[in-house]
């Protein structure tokens, strides 16, 4: 039997919203900082520039990707957070650990783009990909037995969640199993997913079955 002051903490579902969409802007105001002007002394013509700016290429792919993951999290957390009714103290801490997750996406972030043909960066990265999606799993699992969400939540809505966590899931796995290839051949995929899921083709068979 929880004691009384876990029954009534964390019950605040507009707080917790709001941590999150601060945490969210930070980490994607972090991943811009590892974008680093070319130093002046080594440019001196317009070739040196774009050589430069082929040079910083990799960066910039790694920095849109990781936006894209952050994009993709916080639209999939905010949605959850829709569906609840009200929140607890476990939930609460569920999601502060999923934030710390967020907070993570800088560090890896800038792990991949500084050492991009390393297999173990890549996979460092799509490690902090599997606890940003199994903690949002844990989350939705945990608030639909704690009967948290809206009382009018269909079973529908119930399994689209779960299977649109499963299958990105299992796609950012097929994407990291590709640095068997090499890393690139893995971040290509990814962002293949992650252009997916932010833009929702109609298309895309992973897309019709969440629907």
């Amino acid at each position: 039997m929880p004691s009384l002051y876990n029954r009534f903490a964390g019950q605040n579902i507009e707080r917790l919203a709001a941590l999150s969409d601060g945490i969210f802007a930070v980490a994607m105001t972090l991943l811009v900082l590892d974008l680093r002007v070319p130093a002046r002394e080594a440019v001196h013509t317009e070739q040196d520039l774009w050589r430069a700016l082929i040079a910083l290429s990799p960066r910039l792919l790694v920095y849109l990707m990781s936006l894209m993951t952050l994009g993709i999290f916080w639209v999939g957390q905010q949605t959850q957070l829709n569906h609840f009714t009200r929140s607890d103290r476990n939930l609460a801490w569920i999601h502060i650990v999923f934030l710390c997750a967020v907070s993570l996406v800088p560090f890896t972030t800038s792990l991949l783009a500084e050492f991009i043909q390393y297999r173990t960066a890549l996979l460092i990265y799509w490690l902090n990909i599997v606890a940003l999606g199994g903690m949002l799993y844990w989350s939705w699992s945990y608030a639909v037995r704690q009967k948290l969400p809206a009382e009018d939540i269909s079973a529908e809505v119930h399994r689209a969640v779960v299977r649109r966590i499963a299958i990105a899931q299992s796609l950012y796995a097929i994407g990291a199993l590709l640095c068997v290839v090499n890393t690139y051949c893995s971040i290509a995929f990814i962002v293949l997913v992650q252009l997916n899921y932010a833009i929702a083709p109609r298309f895309c068979w992973w897309t019709r079955n969440q629907e």
